[in-house]
């Protein structure tokens, strides 16, 4: 079968369902040009900042579409083939996680530019916030594990490639570490040189691929350099990236968030445009099984699995903190609210099916796919053979590919570093500068703690931490969404009194919760059934205790839920009568 064929039926597919359904929801949710918004009522030009949606829409894409719809579509479709992988991409950005993006934005905006935490707290109960915010710190800790090891292991070793060339991860970090500078020069070019927004834009875009092609020229071989182990040399990249993540959380948002979420936008538009007519041109066929299995091997079964492995290339509840913590304080006109929240996530799910197209040009014993699965690596190796249908270098192409993937999680990483810290102000009333400095070095060090844990499996094989945390952040992650598909759907139904609401955001409500909290309560029987834990050198079987306190939360807030809805029947019959 032809890849060309199945790509443009996506594109189709998704570029109908953001004209039609995205329509609907615009209508469903009355969105208005008129209404002032609270980046326009509240600005201060520090938080709060109406901001052109062309800018704004790069900002927030680049914030929420992290490692996620590179890792799971990959994950998924080498396990169970890329048929199912494919099916609930397309059907989840749909159906489940735009609605989920859109209506959380809406929410928040609708809230002051509130959290999603502070609309589940207006509407249903204090106890419910308190329960949610531990819930979001929890998933967020390790949404940075996960996210900072795999950034880590692509600054390592040599990645070879089948023509016999090579690409180093010595010469990724280099032009990572080179990307990270051009936003902050162009942030103060900007602010002090008063340089416009689109002189910036031609003039650091172009940059970017400079520091892509000269990285592999000047690599920053830090094993070499420490005379240690290329697994040594990843855990100090794990703790550099963290200080990393510390620094970005607390510096204000012009210096590095804005322009990087910028420029990174700009960057990952390019990176899936270029996939897409490498997919287009490439006259690849599809070489991969359509399905492999229902036990997904060593995954578990494709029920519930599946559907939080993909994760953020279907759904992501961490784009609820996202939408709710920074977008909605920058949105200029309610009616933005569509391209930029359901628009972001179909351009997400567009991520996810180039992705898993990595994967379907493979053979089922291709090299790449044994000793052990690397996501990254098969990424850019794909990108580099679509890319070469352009005439591009498979070196610069795979330089190219996983420069992208780091500029996910870069985004990421420092976003969910700063929502942890606000999360954590709000939960402890932390304050001042003092406060500021703890609360992220608390949502900074917990994750250090964790990923410099040496863990092995139950052969004595060393397993890198993203690997543990993995199914752990896909489950949470998605149950998170399920929690604020409650919080929105208790909204509409309590303000609204809109029926319609049980379809549109009540079905995916049950579907996440069910899927995620099945998927936990697997990970936990696991964890709980080995003699020693599911991994040994977490203390004490971190992956297992953090589900069970999960779960438990996230049953509390159900019940929470049952309660406010039950007494707004009771309201309602009493006033009827």
């Amino acid at each position: 079968m032809s890849l060309l064929v199945i790509a443009l039926l996506c594109v189709v597919f998704l570029v109908l369902a953001y004209l039609v359904y995205g329509s609907l929801l615009a209508r469903l949710f009355r969105l208005s040009r008129d209404a002032k918004t609270p980046a326009v009522e509240l600005r201060d030009d520090v938080d709060y900042i109406p901001t052109d949606p062309r800018y704004l829409v790069g900002q927030h894409f680049s914030a929420i579409a992290a490692a996620g719809p590179i890792v799971g579509p990959i994950l998924a479709g080498v396990a169970f083939g890329w048929v199912p992988a494919l099916l609930w991409i397309l059907l989840g950005a749909v159906l489940v996680g735009g609605v989920h993006d859109f209506g959380t934005l809406v929410a928040s905006v609708r809230h002051k530019a509130r959290s999603i935490a502070e609309v589940i707290k207006e509407h249903m109960t204090r106890r419910s916030y308190v329960l949610f915010l531990s819930f979001v710190w929890l998933a967020i800790v390790y949404i940075i594990v996960a996210f900072t090891d795999i950034v880590a292991s692509s600054f390592v070793g040599v990645k070879q490639l089948e023509n016999g060339m090579a690409v180093s991860g010595g010469g990724i970090a280099s032009s990572s570490l080179l990307y990270l500078a051009l936003p902050v020069a162009m942030a103060l070019l900007m602010r002090y040189a008063k340089l416009s927004l689109r002189w910036g834009t031609l003039l650091f875009l172009p940059l970017v691929g400079v520091a892509i092609w000269v990285g592999q020229y000047i690599p920053f071989d830090l094993a070499r350099l420490l005379g240690a182990s290329d697994a040594a040399a990843a855990k100090v990249w794990d703790v550099a990236l963290l200080a990393y993540c510390f620094i970005a959380s607390i510096v204000p948002m012009w210096v590095l968030l804005q322009p990087r979420g910028h420029l990174g936008g700009f960057f990952l538009f390019i990176a899936l445009a270029g996939g897409l007519v490498g997919v287009l041109l490439g006259g690849q066929a599809v070489q991969y099984p359509a399905f492999v299995s229902w036990s997904g091997g060593g995954s578990g079964p494709l029920f519930p699995m599946l559907f939080i492995t993909v994760a953020c290339g279907a759904c992501s509840g961490f784009h609820a903190l996202v939408a709710s913590g920074t977008t909605s304080k920058q949105l200029r006109s309610e009616a933005d609210a569509r391209p930029i929240a359901y628009g972001s996530m179909l351009l997400e799910g567009l991520v996810a099916v180039v992705s898993l197209c990595c994967v379907m040009v493979l053979a089922a014993d291709a090299d790449v796919l044994k000793g052990g699965l690397k996501p990254n690596l098969i990424y850019g190796m794909g990108m580099a053979s679509f890319l070469k249908a352009v005439g591009i270098p498979a070196t610069f192409g795979i330089s190219f590919g996983l420069l992208a993937f780091t500029t996910f999680v870069y985004d990421t990483l420092d976003v969910s570093t700063r929502l942890g810290r606000y999360i954590l102000q709000e939960l402890t009333g932390l304050k001042g500068r003092a406060g500021r400095y703890l609360a992220t070095g608390l949502t900074a060090g917990v994750p250090l703690v964790l990923v410099l844990q040496k863990a092995t499996d139950a052969g004595g094989n060393p397993v890198p931490a993203w690997q543990v945390f993995w199914p752990l952040f896909g489950a949470s992650n998605q149950l998170l969404a399920a929690l604020t598909l409650i919080g929105i759907t208790v909204w509409v139904a309590k303000v609204y009194k809109a029926r319609w609401v049980w379809l549109v955001t009540g079905l995916p409500t049950l579907w996440m919760y069910t899927m995620s909290t099945w998927a936990l309560l697997r990970l936990i029987k696991g964890g709980l059934s080995a003699p020693t834990g599911q991994f040994k050198g977490f203390l004490p079987d971190a992956p297992t205790a953090i589900a069970i306190v999960l779960v438990a939360l996230a049953l509390l807030l159900l019940v929470e839920m049952v309660a406010v809805l039950g007494g707004m029947k009771r309201m309602a019959a009493a006033s009827a009568s």
